[in-house]
C-alpha cells in the first residue's frame, strides 16, 4: 500500500512538471487529478463560513467554481467567496420557511439565482440588482429541490411534496409555470417528490426521486412531444397539458431500485421506518445515477447496464435456464431470475470457468479476508474481498467468500447483494457447492420460502454427499417451520405479487400502467454502508472527483463518509458537523468540498499540508462508525429519540438488523450527537 501511494505521488509530481513545460495541458491536468487518493487521505477543515442564523439545508457552486451559495431555515442566502472565506452577498429571498434548495440558472452570469422552499414557493433572484424578479406560487406543499439543465439556460425545474414535478421557462410572459410529471397520478394522492436531477451530458434526461424505493427517469423530449401530439388533435378549448387518460406516453420512464427493497416494505412499515429518497445525481459522464436512499444505503445504479432485480418478480415456477439466457419474457416483462432451482437445469458440468487461481499479490488480500472472517470483522472482510474482486472480476471464489461475509454481517440489504454474489460465482463456476448451498439460504432470509425450498432440493439433488449435512439439516428444518406457519389468506395469495408494488401507498390504487414500470425496473451496479439517513429528507449523496472516483454522503451522526466508487470501500469518515451533515457538493474542478447541515455555517475541507498538525476532525474508527449507524438505523423509534437528545443507549438488545443474534447486537456501544 505504502508503495503504491509512493508511485502515485511520483506520478503526480511527473505530471507537475509536464504541466510546467507545457501549460497547455494544465486544465486536463487539473480535470484529471483533482480528486486522488493522497489528496482523500489528507482531506481536512480549511475554514468556516458564519453568516447563517439557522440550518444550512443547500450548497450550490456556480460554473466556474468561484462562487458558493447556500440557503437556510433563516430564510436568506449567501453568496460566498469560498477562497478568501467572505461573504459577498446576502439575498433575503422573501420566503416565509425554510429554503431547501439553491441553482444558480446556467449562462446567466452568475446573475440569476433560483430558491425554493417549504413556503412552497419558487422565487427567481437577480443578484446583481438584488431584487426578486419572479415568484412562482404553483405548487401546494413543500419545495425540495430545483434543477438546472446547461442545455436550456433559461429553463428549470422544481420538485415538490405534492407530487408533482414543474416546469418553468423565464421566457415566457406568463408567471405560472407547467405540469411536467403529476406523481399522484400514479401512485396517489400521497407520494411526495424530494428529490430531482438533470443529467449534464444530455439534459433531455430528468432523475425524480420520492417517498417509496423507486427512482424514475424520464425522457423530456418524450413527454412534451406527446404532450403537443395530444393538443393538436383535441378542441383548443380543452386543458389538455396533462393529460389524466396518458400523462407519460410509453418508453418515456424507466424505474430503478433496489432489488430487494420492494418485498422488504412490510418489514420497513413495521419498524416504522420510511424509504425515500433524499438525493439523486448523475455521474460527470452521466452513466450513472447516484441515490441516497432514507432509511437504508446509497445506490448506484448504471444506466448503460440493463439487469433486473433478482427478486423483484419471483414466479411460482421458474423459467429454464435457456429461456432466460435468450431474454424470453413472459407478458412482455423478463423477470430476470437466475435460481439454480431444479427447473432452470443447470449445467452439470464441474468445470470451473471463474478460475480460483490467483496472482501473488491478490492471494496475500485473499488471505488477508479470510484471516478477517475468522476474527469476525465482517466489514473488513468484505473490503477486503471486494478489493480483489475489483482486480480479479472473474474469480467465482472471491464472490462466494464475500457472500458468506455479507451473511454473517447482516445490515440492510446484506442478504441481497450475498445473493448477488452466489448467483456470480455460480455463472463462473456452476459446481461451486457453498455457493449454491448460500443462495438457498439467502432465498430464506429474503422470505422467498417456497424458492429457498426447491433451491435446497436442487442442492441435495446435486451434491448428494451434503444432503444430511448438519447446515442442510438445519436449513431445512427452518424452511418446513417457516412453511406450515404461513397462514395468508386466499386473498392474501392472490394479491401477494401486488403487496410488493403497492405497499407503501396502501390506501390508494396503483394505475397498471405503474405496476408494469415497476416491474420493469433495474437494479443497483454497487452499494454503499456505513452512513445513517433517517432523520432528514434532505440528505445528499454525490460523486466526488472528475471522473466520479469516490462517492461522499452525510450522515445523522454528524459525519460525512467517502467511499471508492469501483469496490464500494469506505476509506474515510471526517467530522463534519455537531448533529447532522446533509449536503455535500464538490467543486466542479479542485478537491475542494463543501459541507452543511444542522449547524449554521457551511465548512470547506480541502487537502492539507503534510506539515500540518493531526487532523482532529478524522474519525479513526472507520468500521464502529458504520456498525452504530447500522445500529442505530434498526433502532425503533423511541431509542432513536433517546440518542436525537443526546442519551447514550448501552447494548442495544434485540434492535440489530433483522435476523441478528443478540450477541451481535449488544456489541460496543451506540452515542449519537443530539439533532
Amino acid at each position: 500500500m505504502i508503495c503504491g501511494e509512493a508511485m502515485s505521488a511520483v506520478n503526480i509530481t511527473r505530471d507537475v512538471l509536464h504541466r510546467q513545460i507545457r501549460d497547455k495541458r494544465a486544465l486536463g491536468f487539473q480535470r484529471f487529478h483533482h480528486v486522488t487518493d493522497p489528496f482523500i487521505k489528507r482531506l481536512g477543515l480549511e475554514a468556516e463560513l458564519q453568516g447563517h442564523t439557522g440550518c444550512v439545508n443547500c450548497l450550490e457552486w456556480n460554473e466556474r467554481g468561484d462562487l458558493l451559495a447556500s440557503g437556510s431555515d433563516d430564510q436568506h442566502a449567501i453568496i460566498w467567496d469560498p477562497f478568501k472565506h467572505k461573504k459577498l452577498t446576502t439575498i433575503h429571498t422573501g420566503h416565509a420557511a425554510n429554503i431547501f434548495s439553491v441553482k444558480f440558472l446556467p449562462h446567466s452570469g452568475d446573475r440569476i439565482l433560483v430558491t425554493g422552499a417549504a413556503d412552497t414557493k419558487v422565487h427567481v433572484h437577480d443578484l446583481t440588482a438584488k431584487e426578486t424578479i419572479h415568484m412562482f406560487s404553483d405548487h401546494t406543499n413543500r419545495v425540495k429541490r430545483i434543477a438546472t439543465a446547461p442545455m436550456w439556460p433559461n429553463t428549470f425545474w422544481s420538485a415538490a411534496e405534492d407530487g408533482i414535478i414543474r416546469q418553468y421557462d423565464l421566457r415566457e410572459n406568463s408567471k405560472r409555470s407547467e405540469v411536467l410529471i403529476d406523481l399522484t397520478e400514479f401512485c396517489g394522492q400521497l407520494v411526495e417528490a424530494k428529490c430531482l436531477a438533470v443529467n449534464p451530458r444530455d439534459n433531455n434526461y430528468l432523475a425524480v426521486g420520492s417517498n417509496g424505493p423507486f427512482v424514475r427517469l424520464y425522457d423530456i423530449r418524450m413527454i412534451h412531444n406527446h404532450r403537443k401530439s395530444v393538443s393538436q388533435s383535441t378542441s383548443a378549448a380543452v386543458h389538455t397539458f396533462c393529460d389524466r387518460q396518458k400523462p407519460i406516453p410509453d418508453g418515456a420512464g424507466q424505474y430503478y431500485v433496489a432489488g430487494h427493497l420492494p418485498v422488504k416494505l412490510p418489514d420497513y412499515s413495521n419498524r416504522l421506518r420510511v424509504l425515500v429518497a433524499t438525493y439523486v445525481t448523475f455521474s460527470p459522464d452521466g452513466t450513472e445515477l447516484l441515490v441516497n436512499m432514507g432509511g437504508e444505503q446509497v445506490y448506484l445504479f448504471d444506466l448503460t447496464f440493463k439487469q433486473r432485480p433478482y427478486t423483484l418478480l419471483l414466479p411460482k415456477k421458474c423459467q429454464s435456464s435457456t429461456d432466460v439466457q435468450n431474454g424470453k419474457t413472459t407478458n412482455g416483462v423478463s423477470n430476470g431470475i437466475h435460481l439454480p432451482a431444479s427447473r432452470l437445469r443447470l449445467a452439470e458440468s464441474k468445470i470451473c470457468t471463474g478460475s480460483s487461481e490467483l496472482p501473488p499479490h491478490l492471494e496475500r488480500i485473499k488471505q488477508q479476508a479470510n484471516d478477517a472472517f475468522a476474527r469476525q470483522q465482517w466489514t473488513q472482510a468484505i473490503q477486503l474481498y471486494s478489493l480483489g474482486i475489483h482486480q480479479a472480476s472473474r474469480n467465482a471464489m472471491l464472490y462466494g467468500n464475500r457472500a458468506a461475509a455479507y451473511m454473517k454481517r447482516k445490515w440492510d440489504g446484506d442478504h441481497y447483494d450475498a445473493l448477488r454474489d452466489c448467483l456470480k460465482a455460480l455463472t463462473l463456476n456452476p459446481g461451486h457447492l457453498k455457493a449454491h448451498f448460500r443462495l438457498a439460504r439467502c432465498l430464506f432470509e429474503l422470505k422467498y420460502v417456497p424458492e429457498a425450498l426447491e433451491c435446497l432440493d436442487d442442492f441435495k439433488g446435486k451434491f448428494p454427499e451434503q444432503a444430511h449435512s448438519s447446515a442442510c439439516d438445519a436449513l431445512d428444518k427452518d424452511i418446513k417451520a417457516a412453511l406450515f406457519s404461513k397462514t395468508e389468506s386466499a386473498e392474501d395469495k392472490k394479491t401477494n405479487s401486488a403487496i410488493r408494488f403497492h405497499s407503501f401507498s396502501r390506501k390508494e390504487s396503483i394505475p397498471e400502467d405503474e405496476i408494469v414500470l415497476r416491474e420493469r425496473s433495474f437494479d443497483y451496479k454497487h452499494r454503499y454502508c456505513g452512513h445513517c439517513n433517517t432523520t432528514t429528507d434532505i440528505k445528499e449523496a454525490n460523486f466526488f472527483g472528475s471522473k466520479g472516483q469516490y462517492i461522499v454522503s452525510g450522515s445523522d451522526d454528524g459525519s460525512f463518509f467517502i467511499w471508492e466508487k469501483e469496490t464500494t470501500n469506505l476509506v474515510r469518515i471526517l467530522q463534519g458537523d455537531e448533529s447532522i451533515v446533509n449536503c455535500l457538493q464538490p467543486h466542479p474542478s479542485y478537491c475542494f468540498l463543501a459541507t452543511s447541515g444542522i449547524d449554521p455555517v457551511v465548512r470547506l475541507w480541502n487537502p492539507r499540508p503534510e506539515t500540518e498538525s493531526e487532523n482532529g476532525r478524522v474519525v479513526e474508527d472507520m468500521e464502529g462508525a458504520a456498525q452504530a449507524n447500522q445500529r442505530r438505523m434498526n433502532a425503533d423509534p423511541l431509542e432513536v429519540m433517546l440518542l436525537n437528545m443526546g442519551y447514550r443507549i448501552t447494548g442495544l438488545r434485540g434492535v440489530g438488523p433483522e435476523g441478528s443474534d443478540d450477541e451481535d447486537s449488544s456489541e460496543g456501544q451506540v452515542q449519537c450527537r443530539p439533532s
